[in-house]
């Protein structure tokens, strides 16, 4: 069957992201743009998944935990888990790997964290924009260490991609789906770098903002509407 995806967006808690990407407002967009299936992706955090999963289950939405990495080279990567403790694992990791960074609200947003109420419950004090430790040769490994699944994110554009730092997708790196932010651009990208020919190609909204957020448009074919398979898909 074919369910409608966006399996990168961010909350309130990424510093560029709007208050109003509360988790509630969040799931309830998805719903009215007909998506079946979102992932929770805010920078270098897992920490709002918690209260997307449980709007989304009142909701009657599929919501899965993820982070978008930012690797040691400026590369953003989005990592997706198949459960709130598998992510809130990673999280941890990657806090003890980024650089730690007063943040100043004032420039960058507040990072807030909500519950499944949109009640704020805390505010991560240290920015999450800064570079990790963690390099993208090593992140799909990593990833996989915890359980999850992670690709490139955005590889088409010209800041924070893959092609854009490194100029190519090396096989080592060992990623099978690339995330591409307008997918008129797939065939143009084909011919320069092949190994799009053997990657599976995902398109999200990256939105911060709910009016980003995307209709439902780009699908996948699974059996089942659960992580398990979103995830078995992505990194197969």
């Amino acid at each position: 069957m074919k369910y409608y995806y966006d399996l990168h967006l961010h909350s309130c808690l990424s510093p560029c992201g709007d208050m109003d990407m509360t988790p509630n407002n969040i799931v309830n967009m998805a719903k009215l743009l007909g998506l079946d299936v979102i992932a929770l992706t805010d920078h270098n955090t897992t920490l709002n998944c918690e209260a997307a999963i449980k709007a989304g289950e009142k909701a009657g939405l599929l919501v899965i935990p993820g982070m978008e990495l930012t690797t040691s080279e400026d590369i953003h990567a989005v990592c997706l888990f198949p459960t709130l403790n598998k992510a809130l694992e990673w999280n941890s990791y990657v806090d003890a790997h980024r650089i730690k960074i007063k943040n100043k609200s004032d420039i960058y947003g507040r990072q807030v964290i909500m519950n499944e109420n949109d009640e704020e419950t805390g505010e991560i004090e240290h920015l999450l924009l800064p570079a990790t430790d963690i390099s993208i040769i090593n992140a799909h490994k990593l990833v996989s260490d915890f359980g999850g699944v992670c690709y490139p994110a955005h590889i088409d554009r010209d800041s924070y991609s893959i092609l854009s730092v490194l100029g190519e997708i090396d096989e080592y790196c060992g990623f099978n789906t690339a995330e591409l932010a307008d997918k008129s651009k797939l065939e143009e990208l084909k011919a320069l770098h092949p190994i799009l020919n053997t990657l599976k190609i995902v398109t999200n909204s990256d939105a911060h903002y709910l009016e980003n957020m995307r209709e439902a448009e780009n699908f996948l074919e699974l059996d089942e509407l659960k992580t398990e398979c979103v995830l078995k898909y992505l990194d197969t």
